[in-house]
């Protein structure tokens, strides 16, 4: 019996009633919101406006769903519509089964079309939302904790994690969490696309780009400890290739973006503030307190109204004096 190691949840849904609240879906949900306040946070940062993230997201999101459902059924076909399965669980969203590369492929048709009616680019917007995507994947893989799934291979180490149910072909145990592994790795991703970010002055769709790479990078060695049911070619997993083809592209982007077009966009947003958005923000992110520069933009403006009175009153002054002066040597002169 192992002295340590990381518990699987007695169950992945509690019931409200007859509304079955399901921890895959709650951390899919809560993913989604941390990258949307953070996207919209660097966003602002780059000059952009507060809220247009979130507006993009509302075609991005359901777009990257549909997209990530759509390549894990492909992919997987045979869990849906091979002999003895029912293919109605191809819709069963909630029990799990979510590809990031088809949520991230169609996830990019859904921002590209609310970035068109916005007139916002979509490399700088999807730079600005990398980082974000990053965590959400990271709050996400604890899903397959909830539902027992996408387990490495057994192992004895402390942090191994406790299967109590059977899945995968799997007996109960204890196997390796590389949905741990993939959660830390990917917060690492973040960390990295943030600081180089801010290093480099990524732009043109680079930042999204090294996410991408670096995504990869960690997915490509996860896949090879996981041993849940996938298809094989040349002796790798499917999603393995994916990693290897994705990498290649993602880093020969990054090559000719920083050719073709070096630095970063000098406008994200057209018609969005300069200097300071509504939200407080300066350009470099510094958070602002509008109540305190509104009080400081009325002082300046009172001290520019009573300089302008004092001087106009100096020169109703100066010309009373010239006035008597002229009128004492007119008086001077008559007496002559």
């Amino acid at each position: 019996m192992e002295l340590a190691y990381i518990p699987s949840p007695s169950r992945g849904v509690l019931h409200l009633g007859p509304i079955p609240l399901r921890g895959y879906a709650f951390c899919i949900i809560i993913g989604v919101f941390v990258a949307v306040w953070l996207g919209n946070r660097r966003w602002v940062a780059r000059g952009g406006r507060p809220g247009t993230v979130a507006d993009i997201a509302v075609w991005a999101v359901p777009f990257g769903l549909v997209g990530g459902r759509l390549y894990h059924v492909i992919t997987d076909y045979q869990l849906y519509f091979s002999d003895g399965q029912d293919w109605v669980d191809a819709f069963k969203i909630w029990g799990g089964g979510l590809g990031i590369w088809g949520a991230i492929a169609l996830g990019a048709v859904g921002a590209w079309i609310g970035c068109r009616r916005r007139g916002i680019p979509l490399p700088a917007w999807a730079d600005a939302l990398a980082p974000g995507i990053a965590l959400a994947q990271a709050i996400g893989r604890w899903g397959n904790w909830f539902n027992q799934e996408l387990y490495g291979r057994e192992t004895d180490l402390p942090w191994a994690l406790h299967i109590t149910s059977v899945t995968d072909g799997r007996e109960p145990g204890y196997y390796h969490p590389t949905f741990l592994y993939e959660s830390l790795w990917c917060i690492g991703v973040a960390v990295l696309v943030i600081w180089a970010d801010r290093r480099f002055k990524l732009g043109h769709g680079r930042a999204f780009a090294l996410y991408v790479a670096a995504y990869c990078v960690g997915r490509f060695w996860i896949e090879y400890m996981r041993v849940d049911e996938a298809h094989h070619f040349l002796g790798l997993r499917l999603n393995g290739w994916t990693s290897i083809v994705v990498f290649v592209l993602a880093v020969l982007y990054i090559v000719l973006s920083a050719r073709r077009r070096p630095g970063r966009e000098e406008v994200v947003e057209p018609n969005a503030p300069d200097d300071t958005d509504e939200a407080g923000t300066d350009e470099d992110g510094t958070a602002v307190d509008l109540d305190k520069k509104s009080e400081d933009d009325t002082e300046s403006a009172d001290s520019a109204e009573q300089k302008a009175e004092a001087k106009e009153e100096d020169k109703a002054e100066d010309k009373t004096e010239d006035e008597a002066e002229v009128k004492g040597e007119a008086e001077s002169a008559k007496k002559a």
